[in-house]
């Protein structure tokens, strides 16, 4: 069985477009997932710790065979296998961040995981390249579109989003 997720991906240390480039090629060859789509790259203002560089972020569309914490996991082995130090804390520098905005239209609260991401809907960095995509999924526990969302938080100085050629 094929199921549908949504990913963010999105970097801020290096040459950014080339790291976001990378993680897609590793997804895209993994045997388990085939990416469907892939949204347009945004610079974007950094959130919670405001002393770094901008991010470079992205959606994704994937298919694949595995549950989410198979998922999960396959995205970890990903980000270690570009970012072998990882970051230094929460929310600090990395050069590779993957994370699983919808999975179906599951709703999932583990220890480990949260479906759909618990702060996707007051992120512009998430909600604008999800447009590109993922236009009409529908969040299963806001009943809300990405562009919906969006619609009520761009307007927040601090959600800087800008389009990359």
């Amino acid at each position: 069985m094929l199921f549908t997720a949504y990913l963010s991906i999105g970097s801020n240390k290096g040459e950014k477009k080339e790291n976001l480039n990378q993680a897609i090629h590793c997804l895209d060859k993994h045997e388990m997932i085939n990416v469907a789509a892939v949204s347009s790259f945004y610079r974007t203002h950094p959130q919670n710790f405001e002393d770094q560089d901008w991010f470079v972020n992205a959606a994704l569309k994937i298919e694949t065979s595995v549950e989410p914490k198979g998922l999960l996991d396959i995205l970890k082995q990903i980000e270690h296998c570009l970012d072998k130090e990882g970051k230094a804390f929460r929310f600090g520098p990395r050069i590779i961040d993957l994370d699983i905005i919808f999975f179906q239209n599951l709703v999932l609260k583990t220890s480990c995981l949260e479906i759909p991401h618990p702060r996707m809907h007051e992120r512009c960095f998430v909600l604008r390249p999800m447009c590109d995509i993922g236009a009409d999924t529908i969040h299963p526990v806001l009943n809300q579109t990405p562009g919906q969302l969006l619609n009520k938080i761009e307007k927040q100085e601090s959600q800087k989003v800008i389009f990359l050629d």
